[in-house]
Formats: C-alpha cells, structure tokens, sequence
C-alpha cells in the first residue's frame, strides 16, 4: 500500500519522532499527536503531516485524534501507540493521582484509539497497531509501579486485539525495548549521575543496562525500523508478539 494514513502518538521527541519520520519517508501520510505543541507542530510540518494537540489522559482528547484523521484523509491504516512518561517512588509514596495519569496515558488511551481506529481497518481489511511497549512490559523493576503495570497490561490489549484483528486482516504487535536514547531516559541517567556521584557512561553500564548483555542506548531509528517493518507486507504473519529489542535483557 502506499499513501497509507498512520498516527502516531508521542511524536514530538524520540521514538514517535523517529517512527513519524520513517513512515513520511516511505511515503505515509502521518498524523503527529502530543501534548506538546512546539515539538509537534515543528516535526509535523518537517515531514509534510499534519498535527494534532492531543492530551491522551482525556478520553476526549482521544475520540478528537482519530475524528480530525477521519476528516482529513477518510480512512486510518496504522496507529503506532507510543506516548507515555515515567514516575519512579516507593509504593507507600506513590501519588495515586500519577497512577491515574499514567494508566490514562498508556493503557487507556491505547484502548481507546485503537477502538476509535478499529471500524477503519476493518472496513478496508487492512491495519496495523504498534504499541511500544518496554522491556518493563516483560520484567519488573522497584519503584516504577505505573508504568510497569501499564505496560504490562499493554501486553494484554495486544494479544486480545491480535486474536480479534487476525480475521479481519488486522496485525497488533508490541515492541519491548531496552533503554533507548530519548529525552526521557537523559534525563534519567542525568539524574542517577547525580544523585550516585558517578559519571553518566557509569550509569547507563552500571546500573540502567546492568542485566542486559550490550552496554548501550538503543538509538531511536532502530525501533522505528522494526515498526516499518511490521507496518510492510513482510510482517504481515506477525500479530500478537512481543519483540524484544532489549539488548539482551530477557535473555536470562
């Protein structure tokens, strides 16, 4: 297919930058969604798409995105589910009203637009949905309750919409990286450096990648491949999966 229509969460910065910018490259009309609207618009109108302001803990904001897609090209072919952020305390401190915000963000909304962009494919036999997951969608952590749990239950939306997508010509598939290098893990790794009194390089090796077999960031475009390439006719037998890009992490 070409001028395939994608949206693409998050895609102001990072992984959804990067994967916005793959599918332009191929020729896909992409539909850039975040809340921030500076990072958005700016990569929207670089690769020729269009934008759309969208705070994904309001479920309107969610029902808004796949409308104005509607609108504009009449049809949704890919939905690459990629927004989220990161909270990190003890249980016994962790702000309820963060839980709320963090299951809204990146298990919810996920639902959701994959609901509001259902009736689509299916009327024209073909989509696909990325949902990028983590390597915490698969292995547990301290201290991030969130998002762990968000992202696993990602896992569990992806094989119930697979099972549901298969006959309709649907794929769903989960992406599970490693720590990748995007504004969000900087800043955890800034931090860490800090708070430890030990040099960056340390803390990505040391203490961020100490259960992974390769000692480095995943870069954006590497994710981004492998979303082009479940978005192609080649990963048209791949539905319900959880690729591991994890730097050999789950190895053990």
């Amino acid at each position: 297919m070409s001028g395939r229509v994608a949206i693409v969460t998050g895609a102001g910065s990072g992984i959804g930058q990067a994967v916005a910018e793959d599918l332009a490259r191929q020729g896909d009309h992409v539909v850039v969604a975040d809340v921030k609207e500076a990072d958005g618009q700016s990569v929207a109108e670089a690769i020729g798409g269009m934008f759309v302001m969208t705070d994904l803990s309001q479920r309107s904001a969610c029902r808004h995105l796949v409308d104005a897609t509607l609108e504009r090209y009449g049809r949704v072919d890919i939905l690459v589910n990629n927004a989220g952020f990161q909270h990190i305390a003890p249980i016994d401190e962790f702000s309820e009203d963060v839980w709320d915000k963090l299951i809204a963000v990146m298990l919810t909304a996920p639902f959701l637009l994959i609901k509001y962009a259902w009736p689509s494919m299916k009327a024209n036999g073909w989509g696909r949905v990325i949902n990028i997951g983590s390597v915490h969608s698969l292995r547990a952590s301290p201290f991030k309750v969130g998002y762990i749990s968000a992202k696993h239950g990602l896992m569990g939306l992806t094989r119930t919409t697979a099972l549901e997508g298969g006959p309709l010509g649907i794929t769903v598939n989960t992406l599970c990286p490693a720590y990748v290098r995007t504004p969000l893990v900087e800043n955890q790794i800034e931090a860490q450096a800090q708070s430890r009194g030990i040099a960056p390089d340390d803390v990505v090796e040391q203490v961020m990648l100490a259960p992974a077999a390769i000692k480095r960031l995943i870069e954006p475009s590497e994710v981004a491949a492998l979303v082009s390439f479940l978005c192609s006719d080649n990963g048209a037998s791949v539905t319900g999966v959880a690729w591991e890009i994890d730097l050999g992490w789950t190895a053990h």
